[in-house]
């Protein structure tokens, strides 16, 4: 196979976000936009690339067969050795990251554009993942985009047509050097990791039933995303979950029309049929496979917060952490601080990153954390360095399957422990990007006067006093390097708080995030509804921004 050199012009605005490069599917489509976004991934590895081994694959989306094509055949022109490849070009991210750290390979390729639509007229995005298994850091991404406004060319081996349909492996010599394409089963690693670290045994008999338990009905909603080949061998073979239980398993390019975010709002269907039936537990994944979200009988909502507090309170219950011991704990900044209450009282060092699933990789790789999440419904452990929505169904599962209580119990007895850390989320999706930053601007100039410290914010008959105000910077404390701008911070002198920040997932506009989170102790409001206790605390959040007046918005598009 012969590689030739295609000249190119630059297209601007290719910098990754939080999680690579997402564009609307007709940006990728644009003569060689895909292929110089790739180039310039390859040519950031500079001499690690000859003869390298890595890992492609996607959610399934439209436009990722069409991707994985551009991949191999740039990947045979620049010198990598060898491509290991999901069939049908489909792979979830915690697999690839499974994959990566597995074969020891020097990263990987991922296909997604995770929560966000899919379909010829929504989203598709690009990440390249590190030799470690987690999303690259800051200074590879910026390597990325520096390389991505320079670009004049790339190269490519036109001649290469593998099918990515069918399980083998291609052996070619491109330019005169050994190239292999190994088209491998998309599930089988991953799972036989998965059966690694949980008691699949325990969490049968409990899916099952017993003589001395009733069986355990789960519903997953899988909302054609990514993971319904996975949920379908883990819960359908391994388990032993009927075909019923489980839905929406089937990867479509547009999702099915699903928006494929797990949370209230997007997974209503399984909300509703949940709170509606009998089932003792509901589950719904992402596009990607790396969220999660977690609910109990009746619909009883497990937030995110809540989730990785009690996953950490419980977390010597599963075997791989009885082996591995609990090396520490971390959450992202504007996730709520239930984890921090678990870490003090079991005396477990607990971190605090910002936004992105790669700040925690630097403190799983230097041995010091076992567990961690994003209140975005990321939830993951330092089995692998993405977040991972199955792991974290199965670490329910299993704990649920040993304290024999429902969801709803766990979660009480809890509160009743720690205490309870109210949280909620707004988004305002889609804003205008000038209006977006109009709100921050007006948040910032506030907390920037020395005055506003010791301030005291009213709405009814509650009053807060500010303690702390700032934009959030991060020191890493293994490497040193600074993340700053990490979102605006109103810390109240009673532990309640407001962040603000703007999302870097969508693929247009602007989305605001609205972090607001109040802790009680009072057992007596342990069952009050979230947004009831918060209701004064977010009057303030949307007066201090001035989200109406700047963005026309009565409403949120999303509240979690």
């Amino acid at each position: 196979m012969s590689v030739v050199e295609i000249q190119t012009k630059v297209y601007e605005g290719q910098k990754p976000g939080t999680s690579g490069l997402r564009k609307a599917v007709k940006v990728f489509q644009q003569e060689h936009y895909t292929e110089n976004f790739v180039q310039a991934i390859l040519t950031a590895l500079g001499d690690q690339l000859t003869g390298s081994t890595l890992i492609v694959g996607g959610d399934g989306r439209y436009y990722v067969k069409e991707a994985v094509e551009k991949i191999i055949r740039i990947a045979a022109a620049n010198g990598v050795g060898k491509l290991i490849v999901g069939q049908n070009g489909i792979l979830s991210t915690p697999a690839v990251s499974t994959l990566i750290r597995k074969y020891k390979t020097q990263g990987g390729i991922v296909l997604t554009a995770s929560h966000n639509p899919g379909g010829p007229n929504a989203d598709f995005g690009i990440k390249f993942n590190c030799d470690n298994g987690g999303p690259a850091p800051d200074n590879v991404t910026n390597q990325i985009y520096e390389l991505t406004k320079s670009i004049k060319s790339y190269k490519t081996a036109p001649n290469i047509n593998i099918d990515i349909t069918k399980i083998q492996t291609h052996n070619l010599v491109v330019d005169g050097k050994s190239f292999v394409v190994d088209i491998i089963d998309s599930v089988d690693d991953y799972v036989a990791l998965m059966k690694e670290i949980f008691d699949f045994p325990s969490i049968k008999t409990l899916l099952q039933g017993s003589s001395s338990r009733p069986k355990f009905q789960i519903l997953i909603d899988s909302l054609h995303g990514v993971t319904g080949i996975y949920v379908k061998r883990i819960f359908g073979l391994e388990l032993g979950v009927d075909d019923a239980s489980m839905v929406h398993v089937e990867p479509l390019e547009d999702f099915g029309g699903l928006h494929p975010d797990p949370n209230l709002t997007y997974a209503a269907d399984l909300v509703n049929t949940v709170r509606n039936g009998t089932h003792d537990m509901g589950m719904a994944f992402d596009g990607d496979g790396d969220r999660n979200m977690i609910i109990g009988k009746k619909a009883f909502f497990v937030t995110p917060t809540d989730s990785v507090a009690v996953l950490a309170a419980h977390l010597d219950i599963i075997p791989y952490f009885q082996k591995t011991g609990i090396k520490g704990y971390a959450r992202s900044m504007p996730t709520g601080a239930a984890i921090d209450r678990v870490a003090a009282k079991k005396k477990v060092e607990c971190f605090e990153v910002p936004t992105g699933w790669k700040y925690f990789g630097n403190l799983m790789d230097a041995g010091r954390l076992s567990l961690c999440g994003e209140e975005s419904f990321g939830t993951g452990s330092d089995h692998i360095r993405e977040k991972d929505g199955i792991w974290a169904a199965l670490a329910w599962l299993n704990i649920i399957a040993k304290l024999n209580k429902s969801i709803e119990e766990i979660l009480k007895d809890h509160w009743i422990t720690y205490g309870r850390n109210f949280f909620t989320r707004y988004d305002y999706e889609n804003c205008a990007i000038e209006d977006a930053s109009r709100v921050m601007a007006e948040v910032e100039t506030k907390i920037q006067d020395p005055s506003f410290k010791g301030t005291k914010l009213s709405s009814g008959n509650k009053v807060y006093v500010v303690g702390e105000a700032d934009n959030y910077s991060y020191k890493d404390p293994i490497d040193g390097s600074v993340a700053t701008k990490q979102g605006l911070r109103v810390l109240f002198e009673d532990g309640s708080r407001i962040i603000y920040r703007l999302s870097g997932t969508g693929s247009s506009g602007a989305t605001i995030r609205l972090y607001v989170e109040s802790y009680e102790s009072d057992p007596t409001t342990f069952d009050k509804d979230a947004q009831e206790i918060l209701k004064p605390l977010v009057g303030i959040a949307l007066d201090l921004g001035k989200i109406k007046e700047f963005t026309g918005r009565n409403a949120p598009t999303v509240i979690t």
